[in-house]
């Protein structure tokens, strides 16, 4: 079970975190890869780790607020293999206000990165999954996309993680007579190098302590058993789902 032999995935944001753990997910399984990131030298670095060890791989530059970048990127992507079976949507960033002090330019930031960018990508790939009639898309929310939070304000990304969820239902719905599936992965604290610092002060330390009902950060790789699940064929009748890996923060 949960083969990915033959398949070919597309993650972004995938030259570090939780990206750079999913795509090696994939690759364990069988998967080769196409890893889209604005680093490109590190995602060149990667790639030849990949190939090392028998995973096929092609890096491509790409910043996934910019539509001419992600539909070059769509299109070497099939240039390369012919197909694209699995889309994950990972890539974002996020500046961190409340909604009494947030500017337009910090709102506007989040919601290109976090939720418009997820737009574009999978309007760029999946009609190359429509041609094939085959699709798991997979986009990376958040818990704060389903609840409000006490330990630091950040009303853009909550907003923006929300409609990651959302926009993943509608997906679901329109896309399913094409045998494409979309779902939702929304990750609760997990230590990665955009969260290292917030999450490692005393402060949210302790404030994890109190809401995670398994007590601790999520751990390297304890994301993949949920995006290869997603991924593989023996989840063909899920669609427009949300699974939260939150160590039990959104139970309580």
């Amino acid at each position: 079970m949960f083969s990915l032999k033959n398949r070919i995935a597309v993650v972004t944001g995938a030259s570090s975190g939780l990206g750079l753990q999913m795509a090696e997910g994939f690759a364990k399984q069988g998967a080769d890869l196409v890893l889209m990131a604005r680093r490109i030298e590190r995602l060149e670095a990667i790639a030849e780790n990949f190939r090392a060890q028998g995973a096929r791989c092609l890096p491509i530059q790409c910043d996934v607020t910019k539509t001419e970048e992600i539909n070059r990127a769509a299109v070497a992507a099939i240039k390369e293999y012919g197909k694209v079976d699995i889309l994950v949507n990972n890539a974002g960033a996020a500046k961190n206000a409340g909604v009494l002090e947030m500017t337009d330019e910090e709102w506007n930031f989040t919601i290109d990165a976090d939720l418009t960018s997820v737009f574009k990508v999978t309007r760029a790939f999946a009609k190359y999954m429509v041609e094939k009639k085959y699709g798991r898309i997979i986009n990376i929310a958040s818990v704060y996309g389903q609840v409000g939070n006490t330990a630091m304000d950040t009303i853009a990304y909550h907003s923006s993680k929300g409609g990651v969820i959302n926009f993943t239902r509608a997906v679901a719905a329109e896309l399913a007579k094409y045998n494409i599936t979309c779902n939702a992965i929304s990750p609760g604290y997990f230590e990665t190098e955009l969260t290292a610092d917030t999450l490692k002060t005393e402060y949210f330390t302790n404030f994890m302590k109190t809401t995670v009902p398994l007590g601790r950060y999520g751990a390297k790789g304890e994301l993949n058993a949920a995006a290869v699940f997603l991924a593989c064929d023996e989840a063909s009748y899920i669609t427009g789902q949300n699974i939260k890996v939150d160590g039990g923060f959104t139970s309580v």
